[in-house]
């Protein structure tokens, strides 16, 4: 496997050069950003190769995860004429709704999830959580518990509150555009 500063810290420079412009565009604040653009990278890379070994051995993957702990949050989850339509679901998990029911068929094979038709609208599907469901969003809440302690377990908890605060302040601001 070929490695790209993206996936290989040891060829990123630990502070953004000071030169003049280069291939790589002009020296300063724009290479700390893209700097931490890689790092970000790198570290989404990690902790997602790692969840996926850990849910693995369930049977789930870090997709199907997150399409369950998204259906674990919505009000009425498990009551047939609240739970989350399918159109909803892949709104929510910014996929395309083909993705979302390709997600909900793995799931429902599993019985981790049912499908109910929607009373208001014969067209649509609503995604019921199983009681199975309940128990494996248990089990990804470990999962995801693990793998962050272990990624960010050695870093203070004022850097992890400080990282965190950057971050949705600047999902704040692009999401707002």
């Amino acid at each position: 496997m070929t490695t790209t500063p993206t996936d290989d810290p040891a060829h990123s420079s630990p502070t953004p050069p000071t030169g003049p412009a280069g291939p790589a565009g002009p020296a300063g604040p724009a290479d700390t950003a893209a700097e931490l653009t890689d790092a970000m990278t790198r570290a989404i890379k990690r902790i997602r190769r790692r969840t996926s070994e850990r849910l693995e051995p369930y049977g789930i993957t870090p997709g199907q995860a997150r399409a369950l702990r998204t259906l674990a949050h919505a009000p009425g989850c498990e009551v047939p004429d609240r739970a989350m339509r399918l159109s909803d679901l892949a709104d929510r998990l910014h996929i395309a709704p083909r993705s979302a029911t390709t997600v909900v068929d793995a799931l429902e094979e599993a019985g981790l999830v049912e499908r109910s038709p929607d009373p208001a609208d014969r067209r649509a599907v609503r995604i019921l959580l199983t009681e199975a469901g309940r128990a494996a969003v248990e089990r990804i809440g470990l999962v995801r518990h693990e793998v962050a302690q272990e990624y960010f377990g050695e870093v203070s908890p004022a850097d992890q509150d400080a990282v965190l605060r950057v971050l949705r302040a600047a999902e704040t601001r692009y999401a707002g555009r």
